[in-house]
């Protein structure tokens, strides 16, 4: 981080601060989230998300009987 961001950008205050550090961070790939972006690794697990609900839909649903 202080080679990418600290030692070249231009800093004027602490708001300044936070959201330079807020749009580092999005752009950034971390380790935790297999190397990827933030908003890469939200894609891929909406993209998993979406194709798990696809294919629970086309199992078939065991209904129990009814009592009575």
């Amino acid at each position: 981080m202080r080679d990418n961001l600290l030692n070249e950008t231009l800093l004027f205050d602490l708001d300044d601060v936070r959201a330079k550090l807020a749009n580092y961070n999005i752009r950034r790939p971390h380790s935790s989230l297999k190397y990827l972006t933030p908003a890469a690794y939200a894609a891929h697990l909406i993209s998993r998300i979406r194709l798990s609900d696809k294919t629970s839909s086309l199992r078939p649903r065991h209904v129990a009987p009814k009592r009575g």
